[in-house]
């Protein structure tokens, strides 16, 4: 049997360098969940008749739709007017689609 030591010199850079690597991997995993859209068929989404394209938006469902309201011009929406899509606080860490528009939708001020 060999009868190696294993230096405790590289245990400890082995060490700081898995340490290292958590902070990295977090940064990582948050901006993959970050990016993750809105999915039409998720059951929140579907209770409040969430849709990428306002001009989908079922009229005998939401009578109170109008044409001129999308995620873009609402209040929970987090991004600037032109953005394609942005995070919204109704849909917590995903991204909905500034031409879209949900139940949910309030005038920006």
């Amino acid at each position: 049997m060999m009868d190696k030591k294993f230096p405790r010199r590289a245990l400890l850079k082995g060490a700081l360098a898995g340490l290292a690597a958590i902070p990295v991997v977090a940064i990582v995993s948050r901006a993959e969940a970050a990016a993750a859209k809105v999915d039409p068929n998720d059951p929140q989404a579907k209770s409040l008749g969430y849709v990428t394209d306002t001009s989908k938006v079922d009229a005998k469902a939401n009578p109170t739709h109008k044409a001129e309201q999308k995620c873009a011009g609402c209040v929970q929406y987090q991004g600037k007017a032109g953005d394609a899509a942005a995070p919204c606080t109704i849909f917590a860490g995903k991204l909905v689609e500034g031409n879209g528009w949900c139940k949910v939708w309030a005038k920006k001020p």
